[in-house]
């Protein structure tokens, strides 16, 4: 069984037990998605339009860790002006613990 979620603009395909590094949030405890897009359960798939309202994914916050680090070089030529930025996102890890349609 797996689902796919929307959070932070962005959709994954998630089971239970799988960890997935998501947008950054300010949440320390559980965390509930209930922007569930689609359910898969051997042959039966169901889909939302664009959401399923009775579907509900439940996670827990293992960490909140950096990504890799980004470098934004910017030169113009001969003018002298030679710009160098780095970014790093951070991430939520987040443990899937339970799938539920009802």
């Amino acid at each position: 069984m797996y689902a796919i979620i929307e959070t932070g603009g962005k959709q994954y395909r998630v089971s239970e037990g799988d960890t997935v590094n998501i947008e950054n949030i300010e949440n320390d405890g559980s965390v509930l998605f209930e922007h569930v897009v689609m359910i898969a359960d051997g042959d039966a798939v169901t889909y939302g339009t664009p959401y399923i309202e009775s579907a509900k994914v439940s996670g827990d916050v293992i960490e909140t860790v950096k990504g890799k680090k980004i470098l934004v070089f910017r030169q113009k030529l001969r003018k002298g002006f030679r710009k160098l930025r780095g970014h790093r996102q951070q991430y939520t890890a987040v443990k899937i613990s339970k799938i539920q349609l009802n």
